[in-house]
């Protein structure tokens, strides 16, 4: 065993009995750090890396264990999240390692904000699905919604399609961005070009999160933009299944 006690790990927090962030019940770990700044983040309280609380992955390694019959019976696992879990994936890949060894399913949950390297490759190769929210597929409204370039977002679809690594695309619904018909046509024809995609999952934007920018003292710009009714979901979930992408949203 790789010596877990020697690598620390910053988190923000973790879910024992996760049913959102994957297949089954998953113990779900929230890293912290993140590169991006999305303007609907419901946690950006996990954006410093600097903040969070100091884990050993060793502890981590044990914490999670402790619930392997709930995940394997569910047929469930363990997710990391963010923040940006792929900021500190140099911490992160000596414990997916020994993860894999025990057979605890491994999802990443990522934007894809890192570079493609030997450890991000290594990554891939260990995790058993990978969850990649695609924020917008116009380079210029991705910046515009998150601060950075879409170029590392797509080199990681890329590369997990290189893999042919299971992926779930995650798409978060945002009226006024990313909410029309049109987009979800373009977004379709995206997607079918990766056949390691096995789904997209619509979820809804929501302000669950405004009470956390205002504790920052940070300045909400989509405090006026309505939240998509289940219609809305529904409609774009129908045009990308007609164009055979299946997808999963709550109905």
């Amino acid at each position: 065993m790789d010596n877990l006690d020697n690598i620390n790990i910053r988190i923000h927090s973790y879910e024992s009995a996760g049913t959102v962030d994957g297949p089954g019940i998953r113990f779900v770990v929230f890293m912290q750090g993140c590169p991006l700044r999305c303007k609907y983040c419901h946690n950006p309280d996990t954006w410093e890396l600097n903040s969070g609380k100091v884990v050993s992955a060793k502890n981590l390694f044990d914490e999670i264990l402790k619930y392997t019959s709930f995940m394997k019976f569910s047929k469930g696992g363990v997710t990391f999240s963010g923040g940006e879990p792929l900021v500190q994936k140099k911490a992160l890949l000596p414990l997916l390692k020994e993860l894999k060894k025990e057979g605890v399913h491994i999802a990443i949950d990522t934007a894809g904000t890192t570079n493609i390297d030997d450890t991000t490759l290594e990554i891939i190769d260990t995790m058993d699905l990978a969850m990649l929210d695609v924020k917008h597929i116009v380079p210029y409204e991705y910046k515009l919604l998150t601060g950075l370039s879409n170029d590392m977002n797509i080199s990681f679809l890329e590369a997990l399609a290189s893999k042919n690594k299971r992926t779930w695309v995650r798409w978060v619904v945002v009226p006024n961005i990313n909410d029309t018909k049109e987009y979800a046509q373009k977004f379709a024809s995206l997607i079918k070009k990766y056949p390691n995609v096995e789904l997209v999952e619509i979820l809804p934007y929501h302000k669950n999160g405004i009470y956390k920018w205002e504790a920052l003292n940070i300045p909400y710009q989509l405090k006026d933009t309505p939240e998509p009714t289940k219609d809305n979901i529904k409609e774009l979930a129908e045009i990308l299944e007609n164009q055979g992408v299946k997808t999963l949203y709550s109905s």
